[in-house]
Order: C-alpha cells, then sequence, then structure tokens
C-alpha cells in the first residue's frame, strides 16, 4: 500500500473486467493495477461460496485450468475524477481582439477553493484564459499572455452557494479594459464589476481545448462542483446588460461560441450553436436533465421542455471509467459451463479476485435450472461506503482473513449510488468500469451485534450457490443485461428461474424479461426482499453505466431534486417502479414493506400451508416455525421484507404459506406505506405492515410463482451442513418445478 503525490491511497493489487458477463466465444479484457515490481499470477477459479465466516462453509474456490493461466507484468495505474466538457478544436480561429467569456453557474461549494468555470487554451503567445471561481470563493478571472504577462482580476465578493448567477469576463481592445462581473439572477442585487488595464494590443489566439467545469494543465484539475448553463465566447466587449439580449438571441455575428447543454441531453456530445461548430463531450458522466436557471416548475419532464434543463451538473468526485489498460484477455472456450467465476491474481502478499458471470450459449441451455445474477443491484451499491465502518470490523476482517480493502477507507474509485458527492448531492450515475471492492470474494459489508456473517448481494447470494453446489443441482445462470439486451429469450428454455436474495434494481426491458418468463408458463422463485424496487436507465453511449433517480419516494439514502425525477440515459421516469405502475407484487407476490437492521427472525406456518394443495412443500418438516437460524443476522426473515397485498397486485389465487414474526424495534414500515403518523395506505396499523409473507400461487399458463420476501432467506440454506427446514422447504420447492 501506497500514497501518491494527490493523497489518494492505493491498492497495491486491485482490477476490473470490461464486461461482467459473456457467453462463449465472448471476449473479456481483465485490468490490473499492481504496484509490485515483480509480475502477477492470474489463475481462473470458479466461485461457490464467498462467505469467509468459519462458522459457515468457508470461502470455496475451485481451480479451473484457462488459457489465461499465467504470469503478467505488473504496472501501477491511474485514474481521474471529476467530471467536465472537452471541447477539441477542429479549425483555426481567428485571434480575438475584445472578447467575453459568459456562463450561467449555480455553485454548491463555492468556498472549497479553486475551480474551473471555462478555460481556453491558446497560442503560446496568447496563453489561456480562465474563468474561475478562486480561493477565497470569488469570481475570478485569469489571464496568461506568453511568459511576461499573468494577470488575476477578482469581483471580491464570495459567490452563494446554491444560487443562480450570470457571471462574465470581457476585453475592451479599443479602452485595454479587462473586467469580470457577475449578477445573481431572480433578484434586485445590482451586477458587481471590477476591471484592470490591459495593453490595447493584446489579443488572444483559441488555439486548443477549451474546458468547462475544469481548468486545463497535464490533465484537468480543479474541478466545479455545481450546476453550468449555456456557456459562450464572443469576439466582442459586452457589458451586463448586453449579455442578457445576445443570449436570448442565441447567435450573433460576433458568436465564437454557444454551447447549448439543453440539446442531445441522453448522449455525451455537447452542441455548440456557434458558427464554428465548437462540439464537446462530456468526461465522466457529469448529470444531465437537471433544472436550470429558467426552471419554475411548469413541466417536470425535460423532453417536454428541453429549454428549461439546459443544465449539466458537475462534480469533482464524478467517475465513469479508469481506462487502464488490458492486462490480460479471456475469450470464453465453449466448453466452459455456465456459472460464477473469477480471475484470482496472486503478487506476493496480495491476492485480488474479479468475479464474472458466464451464461450458456445463445438459444441453448446447459441446466433446467437457471439463478438470475443482479449485477445492476451489484453495480448501484458498488463501492458502497457505509457510515458504520471501522475499527471492530476490521479486526473481523482480520481474523477471518477476509477481503482486506474497503471503500470508506479507499473512496478514490468512485463510490456508490448510495453516498453523496463531495458537496452533499446524491451519486446518481455508477458504472461497472472501475475495482468494485463489493465485488470480491471475502469482503464483509457490516459488523454489528447479531448480524451474522455481516454479508450483502454478491457475497450473500454465494449461500445460495453453495447450496445448488451441494444438493448437487445443475444451475445455469444470466445476468440483468442479458435480461435486458434478448428479453424473455434469456429465459425461456429454462424449466426453472431463481432470484438471489436482492434484486432490488431494474430496467424496464429486464422487469419485461422476467414477467414474459412467468406469463410464459414457467416456474419462478422469488428468493430475496426489496426486489424490483427501484427504476434504473443504461446509457447508449457508455457502457457499464447505469442512473438511478430516487424521486418522491422511497427508502433512500438522498432525494432528487423536484423537477428532476426523469432519467437524462433514457427520458423515462425514474424512481420506483411502484411509481411507474409496476409494483413488484403484481410479478412476485410480495412488494417491499418493512425495514431494520441486520438482524433476523422467523417464519411461522399459516393455517392455509396446510392445504393439500400447497402441503407438498412442507414435506420432511415437522416444525412450524421456520428459519430461526441462519449466518444472514441470524434468521431466514431479517433486514428488509415484503409482504403480499391485493391492492398492489398480490393474485388473488396466491396462498401465504408463512408469515414472520418477532422483528425488534428497529423495523418499520417503509414511507411509501405512510399516510400520516397514525394511517397507512393499506389501513393496516403500521406495526402489522412490519412482516415478510413467503406466498405461493399458480399462473394461468401453466407455471408458478414462490416467493419468500426476505433478504436474509437464503443465508439460513447452508446451517446444520445444509441441513435444516428451510433447505428442506427449497428442495421440495425446486423438485417440483423441475419435475
Amino acid at each position: 500500500m501506497r500514497s501518491k503525490d494527490d493523497g489518494r491511497l492505493m491498492i497495491p493489487l486491485i482490477g476490473y473486467v470490461d464486461r461482467l458477463s459473456g457467453r462463449a466465444g465472448d471476449t473479456l479484457n481483465f485490468k490490473v493495477s499492481s504496484t509490485s515490481s515483480e509480475p502477477f499470477d492470474a489463475q481462473l477459479i470458479r466461485i461457490i461460496c464467498a462467505d469467509p465466516n468459519p462458522d459457515g462453509p468457508g470461502i470455496i474456490h475451485e481451480e479451473v485450468t484457462s488459457a489465461f493461466d499465467g504470469s503478467y507484468p505488473s504496472r501501477s495505474q491511474d485514474y481521474d475524477l471529476g467530471s467536465y466538457v472537452q471541447v477539441a478544436l477542429t479549425k483555426d480561429l481567428t485571434p480575438l481582439g475584445s472578447f467575453t467569456l459568459v456562463v450561467t453557474i449555480w455553485p454548491t461549494t463555492p468556498h472549497k477553493g479553486r475551480q474551473g468555470l471555462i478555460s481556453c487554451n491558446g497560442a503560446e503567445a496568447s496563453g489561456e484564459l480562465a474563468l474561475l471561481i478562486d480561493d477565497k470563493g470569488c469570481l475570478g478571472l485569469e489571464v496568461r499572455a506568453g511568459s511576461d504577462q499573468h494577470v488575476c482580476l477578482s469581483t471580491e465578493v464570495p459567490l452563494t452557494a446554491r444560487r443562480w448567477y450570470r457571471v462574465w469576463a470581457s476585453f475592451n481592445s479599443a479602452t485595454g479594459d479587462l473586467c469580470v462581473g457577475q449578477t445573481a439572477l431572480n433578484d434586485l442585487d445590482e451586477p458587481i464589476l471590477k476591471s484592470k488595464a490591459l495593453e490595447k494590443d493584446f489579443s488572444f489566439k483559441l488555439a486548443n481545448n477549451v474546458l468547462i467545469a475544469a481548468l486545463s494543465g497535464s490533465k484537468p484539475h480543479s474541478h466545479f462542483n455545481g450546476k453550468i448553463e449555456q456557456p459562450g465566447l464572443f469576439a466582442k466587449y459586452l457589458d451586463g446588460c448586453d449579455l442578457a439580449q445576445v443570449l436570448a438571441v442565441k447567435q450573433g455575428k460576433d458568436c465564437v461560441a454557444l454551447w447549448d447543454f439543453s440539446r442531445g441531453i441522453s448522449t455525451l456530445k455537447v452542441e455548440d450553436l456557434g458558427p464554428n461548430n465548437l462540439h464537446g463531450e462530456i468526461v465522466n458522466l457529469p448529470a444531465r436533465g437537471m433544472t436550470g436557471s429558467t426552471w419554475r416548475g411548469q413541466e417536470m419532464c425535460w423532453r417536454h421542455a428541453p429549454e428549461h434543463y439546459a443544465a449539466i451538473y458537475f462534480h469533482d468526485d464524478d467517475f465513469y471509467d479508469c481506462g487502464w489498460e488490458t492486462g490480460f484477455s479471456f475469450t470464453i472456450p465453449n466448453e466452459l459451463k455456465s456459472g460464477v467465476y473469477a480471475a484470482r491474481l496472486r503478487c506476493g502478499a496480495y491476492e485480488d479476485t474479479i468475479p464474472f458471470f458466464v451464461c450458456a450459449p445463445r438459444g441453448w441451455v446447459h441446466s433446467e435450472l437457471c439463478v438470475i445474477i443482479p449485477t445492476f443491484t451489484y453495480v448501484i451499491y458498488s463501492n458502497n461506503a457505509r457510515y458504520d465502518y471501522g475499527e471492530e470490523i476490521e479486526w473481523r476482517m482480520k481474523d477471518w482473513d477476509a477481503y482486506p480493502w474497503n471503500p470508506a477507507r479507499y473512496p478514490d474509485y468512485g463510490l456508490s449510488a448510495y453516498n453523496l458527492h463531495s458537496d452533499g448531492s446524491g451519486i446518481c450515475h455508477v458504472s461497472s468500469l472501475r475495482p468494485m471492492m463489493t465485488l470480491k470474494s471475502g469482503y464483509l459489508t457490516l459488523l454489528i451485534e447479531g448480524c451474522g456473517s455481516g454479508l450483502r448481494h454478491f457475497q450473500a447470494d454465494t449461500h445460495l450457490l453453495a447450496w445448488l453446489d451441494h444438493q448437487g443441482i445443475e444451475f445455469d445462470v444470466v445476468t440483468d443485461q442479458e435480461l435486458h439486451d434478448d428479453g424473455v429469450s434469456a429465459l425461456e428454455r429454462y424449466q426453472a428461474v431463481l432470484t438471489t436474495s436482492h434484486p432490488e434494481y431494474h430496467t424496464a426491458e429486464s422487469l419485461d424479461a422476467i414477467e414474459g418468463y412467468i406469463k410464459g408458463g414457467g416456474n419462478f422463485g422469488y428468493l430475496g426482499g426489496n426486489g424490483f424496487y427501484w427504476r434504473v436507465a443504461l446509457h447508449q453511449e457508455a457502457p457499464g453505466a447505469i442512473e438511478i433517480r430516487r424521486g418522491e419516494g422511497g427508502i433512500r439514502t438522498w432525494a432528487a431534486e423536484p423537477g428532476e425525477y426523469y432519467n437524462a440515459f433514457d427520458g423515462e421516469y425514474g424512481g420506483l417502479w411502484r411509481r411507474n405502475g409496476r409494483p413488484p407484487q403484481k410479478m412476485a407476490g410480495v412488494g417491499f414493506s418493512s425495514q431494520g437492521t441486520f438482524v433476523g427472525s422467523c417464519y411461522r406456518r399459516t393455517q392455509q400451508s396446510f392445504d393439500p394443495g400447497v402441503s407438498w412443500m412442507f414435506e420432511g418438516i415437522d416444525e412450524d416455525v421456520l428459519g430461526d437460524f441462519g449466518l444472514s443476522g441470524g434468521g431466514a426473515a431479517g433486514y428488509e421484507l415484503d409482504r403480499a397485498d391485493v391492492a398492489l397486485g398480490t393474485p388473488e389465487n396466491a396462498t401465504i404459506l408463512a408469515c414472520s414474526e418477532n422483528h425488534i424495534d428497529t423495523y418499520v414500515a417503509v414511507p411509501e406505506e405512510l399516510l400520516t403518523h397514525v394511517s397507512t395506505l393499506p389501513g393496516e396499523a403500521a406495526q402489522d405492515l412490519i412482516r415478510a409473507d413467503m406466498v405461493y400461487y399458480p399462473t394461468k399458463s401453466g407455471g408458478a410463482v414462490f416467493s419468500t420476501g426476505s433478504i436474509t432467506f437464503c443465508g439460513s440454506l447452508p446451517n446444520n451442513g445444509f441441513s435444516n427446514n428451510i433447505s428442506t422447504l427449497l428442495t421440495n420447492v425446486l423438485r417440483r418445478f423441475l419435475d
């Protein structure tokens, strides 16, 4: 472990893969950073269990011979945080005598230090122009002309956070006056102007890149936090009054460039309305489709009034793609069966695993059973820096020889959509094109009393994989990406399909695929909780990127601002699937109802479960209490709980087989069920909504759905050497599904 000059800590050996899943014939490229001077070794492994808890099966990796097994040279690879717009000059432009730089801004951290607004590189003799926020939080202008002229000018009035301003810098070649000015929009404040005299014969020739929301140097730096709207460059001296008129017209004979962020919102492109076609490209995925200076709530969807959404929200910690060089590649061979694999890296004392998922060839199946790997959820949660991370969990990591790195200590690979940007706004874009510490074998998520292994997501999902392996049940895998790309055809050949513990995030396409499978007569097992909850969008030009807008409801760590509930990536309304007219109950029979700390309880069988039509599920089970044990929270019903509700779409022929009980007092009903402090949407007492319902229903097309309604259900499967009533129950269900 070493520290970089900029203060970031480097993990000695870490990597990622350029796509999380593939089929035979697909090539995966592994990106590796190793700070060692010695080579690293790579080995293909199959992951059976990723839980380091010594009270469970332990980490189980099976070595598999592959073409990439071997040694590779180490190299330390860097990465850059912070978003901006880059404009590459494509033509030779006339030198500017008089000029004006102008931009509308909404700063969120004006006092954090230097932040670039517009940075223009000139020819060697004319240097650089930079409109910026200076060290004192004031609007500033820096002019570097050759080696003998460096002028800094400031309004000397600090900007206020989350307030719209029009700011500008102008030079009058006739008088030699250089000025910088600001005016608060939608306010009665007088414009603020400061000026300084330059040589009258000063001219600036734009000859290199223009950066918006950062300053130029050996690489972009001093990134801006906040929204930027309609930046422009004019070959004319303009004052504050002139600017409003010129910007309203949009163009003019003196316009060099005027970038309109309201165009191409779903793309990576920035369009220049000026005559020189100085179009730009966004870097590191700043947020688009954001309310601008003219938005007053008249329209909530940017597609209907893009002129009200002409702002881009930039952050100094936005992140998309590490852009690392490939360490080695792997073309999936025909003979490699579908499953969960990883490239295991070793170098000296350090080890890393880079998981990936191999699907059956398109149109074929290796097994009758398919497990859906929720990669969209994995990526949304990737590098989640939790508030409760500390020394105690680090001691547990050492005791269990667990994965040693955590994003709370190493945040600079980009955090999760459950974290906040440095300015306090929520992270709405995440990407798989970076090391994801949370997607490593042996990673521990949390440590509280009674939480068991303390696993979430990928590591917790391997409890199911280990159970299937122990039972000798063959299975294929597909991921959310195949569901999104291929639709129901990714599933329709399987006799049965299972989810893992927490399939929370879905696109319309991935949800359609599962729904189509159920309607087509498939047998579907939902083995988790809080599934099919949030709607997400994928970017057409940025593979691996996912967008989430947390609008208007749901349990969430941040909330989208009013007017910003529509995804920029696809233009669709974001937020909960329930608010998009597709409550989880319509498909799975149950939907999110309650959340608490990671302490599980048990289910108790209902009287209906003894009906001959469903009692076959409980053959070999003598107890009424199910799952009062487990590696996840000590019980099969815990953390996030789903319940049946006919009003939200639970089929009327659904049987509630069991209900959870005796949850500790940290559990609360989810906010979308609450009307007031004493009333709920379904009319039940809020306390009565704190339960997981285990549900079964046959479909009209000849299939069936079995749902557990709890995140911790799969954590009970490994107990007692995989011999317990939860294991027996699932065995009975799968036997019938696969019969």
